[in-house]
């Protein structure tokens, strides 16, 4: 499956404030432009942000409807987070590590777009726990 490619496309109101956020902030690489639509590359996966003229209604915490990245690389993940920082990216969820000492153990981070968009950013200690560790039932905090 590695010449699968995940995409997603996702609301914004602007697409200045877009390109501010995702390619300035979070380093993604724009792809073609249309007056309502920008194409952009999320390390490799494809994020399509359609201009709505509506108004986005945040959601009240993190669930139901979040995206993002589970990094591989511990080194990757700090990478992504300290660029975060430095571009003073809104957290809306500051860096944490969750099931501390467990198979399930990953550290994890919220971001928030102009747009009210959440993105996770996750790197798990153990690789089973990305698709398995089924004889688990935590997923995530509680809602």
């Amino acid at each position: 499956m590695d010449d699968v490619l995940f995409h997603l496309a996702f609301p914004v109101t602007d697409l200045a404030q877009t390109k501010a956020f995702y390619i300035d902030g979070l380093g993604c690489e724009a792809g073609r432009e249309g007056p309502n639509s920008l194409i952009l590359n999320l390390y490799g996966h494809q994020l399509v942000a359609h201009v709505t003229h509506g108004k986005i209604e945040p959601q009240q915490g993190i669930y139901p409807r979040h995206f993002g990245l589970v990094f591989k690389q511990e080194a990757d993940w700090e990478a992504l987070i300290e660029r975060a920082q430095q571009q003073q990216l809104m957290f809306y969820q500051n860096p944490k590590v969750r099931f501390l000492d467990s198979t399930l153990e990953h550290r994890t981070a919220f971001l928030q777009d102009p747009f009210a968009n959440l993105l996770e950013f996750k790197f798990y200690r153990h690789a089973t726990a990305i698709f398995g560790e089924a004889e688990y039932a935590q997923v995530g905090e509680a809602s």
